[in-house]
C-alpha cells in the first residue's frame, strides 16, 4: 500500500474528501519533492497534484511521483478550486498559517476543516525504501563518529569536537540534521547543551548528540564517552543509564506501547535512585523528521509496529556533577528489533 493509499483512508475516516498538504516533510512523503517548503500537495479522491513555482520547474519534474502544476499564489489557488469546489476540504491545523487560510477561504468555494496529524499517522510505519534510507544516514553517522572519537580528549573545546562531526557529516554528502549537542563535565547535566566553548577536561564525561540528514531522512544516536577516568559516582550513573537502555531496546518488538518501554526504563533507573534524573521521554520516531511519531513517553499509548523507527535515550541528569544519555537507533522487525546504530557503548 503506498502513502497515498493509507491517506485515503484516514481520510474518509476523518470525514474529507480532499486535503491542502503544507507541512514540508508531508509535501515531500506524498510527491517525493525534496523542496517541501515550497511545495503544497492537494489530494483528492482522483489522484493528488503537487503545486509548486517556477523555480522549480526542473527539479519537480525530475523528483515528482504525482502531476505537478507550477504556478505562484494565487494562480495556484485558483488552478485548485475547480478540483475541490463544493467539497469538505481538510488543511493542517498544526502547519497552515493564519494567512494560508484566508487565501484558501477567499479562493474556494469550499468547506475547509481543520485535520491533525493525517498524513503523520500514515508516516509512522516506514516503506522499505524508507528505512535503507535510514539505514544508510546511521551508517555514514556511525563512520563520522568513529573518526572523531580519538579527537574527543582533554584540552579541546566542545565547539571544535562539534564541528569535526559537522564536517565530517559534509564531507561524507550528507546534512546536519540538528544542532549538534557536545556537553562536557557539569555541562552534561543539560540534555540539550549544544555544543560550547567550554574546554573539556581529564576525569569527565561527554554526551554527544548528533544525526546525519541524507537524501532527506535522518539519523539520530547519543553516546557518552569518558575522557581520561571519572569518578565513581560518574560511572554508577553511567551504568545504570546503560542498563536501562539495553534493557529498553531488548523489550522493542511489534504489540509493545511506547508508554510500557518508557516504563521499563524509568523503572530501572528509579532503582538506581536516579529517576528523577531522568528528565525526558524514553524516545520517540524519526524519519523525515528527526522528531515524529510515534511515542515512547510516560503514558503514551502508541503501539509499535514492524517497520517503525524509534530512538531508545535513557538519561540521567544531576545539576553540578554533570550527566548521561545513551541513545540507540532502532528499528521494530516482525520478530522484535533491529539497531540500526552500530557504534558502541562504552563499558566504564
Amino acid at each position: 500500500m503506498t502513502t497515498l493509499d493509507g491517506l485515503r483512508g484516514a481520510m474518509n475516516a476523518a470525514g474529507v474528501d480532499a486535503l491542502w498538504v503544507s507541512d514540508p516533510a508531508n509535501v515531500r512523503a506524498l510527491s517525493g519533492f525534496s523542496s517541501g517548503e515550497d511545495g503544497k500537495v492537494l489530494v483528492t479522491p482522483e489522484g493528488a497534484t503537487l503545486y509548486t513555482d517556477a523555480r522549480y520547474t526542473v527539479q519537480a519534474q525530475e523528483e515528482a511521483r504525482v502531476p505537478v502544476h507550477i504556478a505562484r499564489p494565487p494562480e495556484t489557488y485558483r488552478d485548485a478550486a475547480a478540483r475541490v469546489k463544493g467539497q469538505r476540504v481538510g488543511f493542517e491545523a498544526e502547519h497552515l498559517t493564519v494567512a494560508g487560510l484566508e487565501a484558501l477561504r477567499e479562493h474556494w468555494d469550499a468547506q475547509l476543516v481543520p485535520t491533525r496529524g493525517l498524513v503523520e499517522r500514515v508516516r509512522l510505519v516506514k516503506t522499505p525504501e524508507e528505512v535503507q534510507l535510514i539505514r544508510e544516514a546511521q551508517a555514514l553517522a556511525d563512520r563520522v563518529f568513529a573518526e572523531v572519537r580519538p579527537n574527543i580528549q582533554a584540552g579541546v573545546r566542545e565547539l571544535d569536537v562539534a564541528l569535526e562531526l559537522e564536517q565530517g557529516l559534509r564531507r561524507a554528502g550528507a546534512e546536519v540534521g540538528f544542532a549538534v549537542i557536545v556537553a562536557s563535565g557539569p555541562r552534561g547535566a543539560m540534555p540539550h547543551g549544544v555544543a560550547s566553548d567550554r574546554v573539556i577536561e581529564d576525569g569527565e564525561l561527554v554526551t554527544i548528540d548528533f544525526g546525519a540528514r541524507l537524501n532527506g531522512y535522518h539519523s539520530d544516536m547519543t553516546r557518552t564517552v569518558a575522557v581520561g577516568t571519572p569518578s565513581e559516582e560518574l560511572r554508577r550513573v553511567y551504568n545504570a543509564v546503560l542498563e536501562a537502555e539495553e534493557a529498553a531496546v531488548a523489550a522493542v518488538r511489534p504489540g509493545v506501547k511506547g508508554g510500557d518501554l518508557d516504563a521499563l526504563a524509568r523503572e530501572i533507573l528509579n532503582r538506581h535512585h536516579l529517576g528523577e534524573a531522568f528528565a525526558h521521554s524514553l524516545g520517540h520516531g524519526v524519519g523525515l523528521k528527526i522528531h515524529e511519531g510515534p511515542s515512547l513517553r510516560a503514558g503514551s499509548e502508541d503501539v509499535l509496529e514492524p517497520g517503525m523507527v524509534v530512538t531508545v535515550e535513557p538519561g540521567a541528569y544531576l545539576p553540578g556533577v554533570g550527566g548521561v544519555r545513551i541513545e540507540d537507533l532502532v528499528l521494530v522487525t516482525e520478530g522484535g528489533y533491529e539497531v540500526l546504530s552500530r557504534t558502541p557503548k562504552e563499558r566504564l
